[in-house]
């Protein structure tokens, strides 16, 4: 059965895209710890980050560089953290999240609300200058 990434992936559930290529999806996740909030996903569905294929995982690497690199342009923020959780959804992803000090890449700390409206911005936004 397809990951929930996956259907995403496919446009069978609808996201707010923030970069794509032949490889990798990213877009914002909608239970954000900031705004800005992207997963990049492989669309290769493999549970475990770690059971990529090496070749697949640098690449992977490289694209979330590209899309980190977009997200700080139109983010304010100092940097942005990357985490490799992979417990919620068995498909490997990476979370990039804008942050200002260590706190705010904590997953257990109360997420930020958006609307529709300002979610499309935000991936808008993003997505500009992928």
């Amino acid at each position: 059965m397809a990951t929930i990434f996956t259907k995403i992936i496919k446009g069978e559930i609808p996201c707010y895209k923030v970069a794509e290529d032949e490889n990798f999806f990213a877009f914002l996740d909608i239970n954000p710890l900031h705004e800005g909030h992207t997963l990049v996903v492989s669309k290769k569905e493999i549970d475990y980050y770690f059971d990529l294929p090496d070749d697949l995982i640098a690449e992977m690497n490289v694209f979330a560089k590209k899309v980190s690199k977009a997200i700080k342009k139109n983010i304010e923020c100092e940097r942005i953290g990357i985490a490799v959780v992979g417990l919620e959804v068995p498909h490997a992803h990476i979370h990039l999240v804008p942050i200002n000090k260590v706190y705010d890449i904590d997953f257990s700390k109360p997420r930020v609300k958006f609307t529709a409206e300002e979610f499309q911005a935000i991936a808008d936004k993003i997505s500009k200058d992928f």
